[in-house]
C-alpha cells in the first residue's frame, strides 16, 4: 500500500455491472411487456397478474439482506458470476409453464437473482471508485438498468404480439451468459480501496484477496455465524443516521414508483385506447428516452456538487421526486391528449430518475466498506417489505375495484413519492457527517498500522546483532 497521486481509474467496471443490472431487468419487465397475452391466454385477473409482478420483488428483498451478508465476506465477482448463469437457466423454465401457481413459483425463485447481484455490484462500485467518482459510477449503471427496463417491456410486448408470450421469455435468457464471463474476468477490488485512495493511498493490486470456503466448518456453523453476523451489521447500519431517513424516504416512494411502472402500459391501453404491443412499446420509449439521459445528468450533479452543497447526494434526490411525481401527477388528468401524456411523463421520468444516481452514491458514502453489501440488501429489505412489494398488487386490485381505471388507481398511489421525498430532506442534515467518520476511521487505523510498523522495526533492530 503506498501514497500516490489519483490515478485514471477504468470505466470498464461500472459498464460490466451495469450490464449485470441490465439483464436482469430486462427479464423482470418482459413479463410486463406480456401481461395482456398472458392474461388472455391463461385467464388471469388483475390481481393475479399483480401478484406475478409482486412474487419477483418480493422473494428479492426477504434475500438481500443475507446476500449483503455474503457480499461482505466472499469474492465478489465470482458470487455475481455464478448467480447470473443461474438466473439465465431458470428464465428460460417461464416460458414453460401451464398456469399460474407454476408461473408465481417461478417468477420468486428469480427474485434470488437480484437479491444477491445488487448488493454485490453496488459494493464492488464503491471499491472501484472513491467519492469523487461514484455519481458517474453509479449513473453508468442505472443507465443501463433502464435500457434494460425498456428493453424488456418493448422487446417483450413486440415478441408476445408476433410469436406469443413464451418466445418472449427464451429471448432474454442466452445473453446472461456472455455477461457472465466478462464479470469472472474483472478483478477482485480489496474492500475500502477506493476509500483510501480518495485519501491518496493506493492499494497493491497485485495481493489477491483472500475468502474463506462458504461451508468450511459446516452448514450449520455457516448458518448460526451469517444471523449473528446480520445482527451485528443491521445493528451497526441502524446506527448511521443517514441510512435511517434514506430507508424510510426510499420505501415510501419507491410504492408509486413501482405501481406506477407496472400499470402504465395498461392504462395506455385501457383509459387512452392504445393497442396491445403498442402500449408497451411506448413505455418502454419513454424509459430510453428520458431515463438514460436523466440518470446521466443525475450523476454528474451527484459528483459536481457533493462537496459544494449540504448533504447534496440527499438533497438532488428529494427536489427531484418532488418535481417528476408533480409531472405524472399531471399526467393523469383526463382529456389531455396522448401526445401531451407522453410528454409529460418522458419529462417527469428524465426529472425523476435524477435522483438515482445520488442516492446509491450517497448510500455508498455513509456506509463503511465492509458493511456495504448488508448496507444496500437493508436498502432493497425495505425497499420490497415497505415499498415495492405490494405496489403491483394494490395499484391492479385498485384499477379493478373501479372498473378498470387504472387513471384513478395511479392517482390513489402518487402522494407517497411527497412524504419519501421530504424525509429525504431530513438526511441531508446527517449525511456530510457520517461521510467523515468513515474516513476518521480509516486514517486512525492507518496511524494504527504505521505504529505497529515502526514498533516492529523498532523490535527488529534491537534483534539484529
Amino acid at each position: 500500500m503506498t501514497t500516490t497521486p489519483p490515478t485514471q481509474r477504468s470505466k470498464w467496471p461500472m459498464w460490466v455491472l451495469g450490464l449485470v443490472i441490465m439483464i436482469d431487468q430486462i427479464d423482470q419487465n418482459v413479463l410486463r411487456g406480456v401481461a395482456s397475452d398472458l392474461q388472455k391466454d391463461l385467464n388471469l385477473s388483475d390481481a393475479q397478474i399483480g401478484l406475478l409482478l409482486s412474487a419477483f420483488v418480493l422473494v428479492n428483498g426477504l434475500i438481500s439482506v443475507p446476500a449483503g451478508y455474503l457480499a461482505d465476506r466472499f469474492i465478489r465477482t465470482r458470487t455475481v458470476g455464478h448467480t447470473v448463469i443461474a438466473w439465465s437457466g431458470i428464465s428460460a423454465l417461464t416460458a414453460a409453464m401451464p398456469n399460474f401457481a407454476s408461473l408465481l413459483v417461478v417468477r420468486g425463485a428469480l427474485g434470488f437473482g437480484q437479491a444477491v447481484t445488487e448488493p454485490a455490484c453496488a459494493s464492488l462500485l464503491a471499491d472501484y471508485y472513491p467519492a469523487e467518482e461514484r455519481g458517474l459510477a453509479f449513473s453508468v449503471q442505472q443507465v443501463l438498468t433502464f435500457v434494460g427496463f425498456g428493453l424488456g417491456l418493448g422487446l417483450g410486448g413486440v415478441a408476445a404480439n408476433s410469436f406469443g408470450w413464451r418466445v418472449a421469455f427464451l429471448l432474454v435468457c442466452t445473453p446472461g451468459v456472455l455477461i457472465a464471463f466478462f464479470v469472472y474476468k474483472l478483478r477482485e477490488p480489496k474492500r475500502g480501496a477506493a476509500d483510501r485512495a480518495h485519501l491518496g493511498v493506493i492499494d497493491d493490486d497485485t495481493e489477491e484477496v483472500e475468502s474463506l470456503p462458504l461451508f468450511e466448518h459446516g452448514f450449520k456453523r455457516f448458518f448460526t455465524d451469517m444471523i449473528d453476523g446480520l445482527k451485528a451489521d443491521m445493528r451497526t447500519i441502524w446506527q448511521i443516521t443517514t441510512m435511517k431517513y434514506a430507508l424510510i424516504g426510499v420505501s415510501t416512494l419507491l410504492f408509486t414508483i413501482t405501481a406506477a411502472a407496472a400499470a402504465l402500459p395498461q392504462f395506455y391501453e385501457k383509459q387512452l385506447d392504445v393497442a396491445s404491443g403498442k402500449a408497451e412499446s411506448l413505455v418502454g420509449l419513454i424509459v430510453i428516452l428520458g431515463a438514460i439521459p436523466g440518470v446521466l445528468l443525475g450523476g454528474r450533479l451527484a459528483d459536481r456538487f457533493a462537496t459544494r452543497i449540504k448533504g447534496a447526494r440527499m438533497a438532488i434526490p428529494a427536489y427531484c421526486l418532488i418535481v417528476g411525481n408533480a409531472l405524472f401527477v399531471t399526467s393523469y388528468i383526463p382529456n389531455i391528449p396522448l401526445g401531451g401524456v407522453l410528454l409529460l411523463e418522458a419529462l417527469g421520468l428524465f426529472v425523476t430518475v435524477m435522483a438515482v444516481p445520488a442516492l446509491r452514491a450517497g448510500l455508498s458514502d455513509a456506509v463503511p466498506a465492509h458493511l456495504r453489501g448488508a448496507g444496500f440488501g437493508a436498502f432493497n429489505l425495505f425497499s420490497v417489505i415497505f415499498g415495492q412489494a405490494a405496489a403491483s398488487v394494490v395499484v391492479f386490485s385498485l384499477a379493478g375495484a373501479f372498473d378498470h381505471n387504472f387513471r384513478t388507481a395511479l392517482i390513489i398511489v402518487s402522494p407517497p413519492v411527497f412524504i419519501g421525498a421530504l424525509v429525504l430532506l431530513k438526511a441531508r442534515d446527517h449525511l456530510d457527517e457520517d461521510a467523515a467518520k468513515i474516513f476518521e476511521a480509516i486514517i486512525k487505523a492507518m496511524q494504527e498500522q504505521q505504529e505497529r510498523d515502526a514498533e516492529d522495526a523498532a523490535e527488529a533492530g534491537e534483534i539484529t546483532p
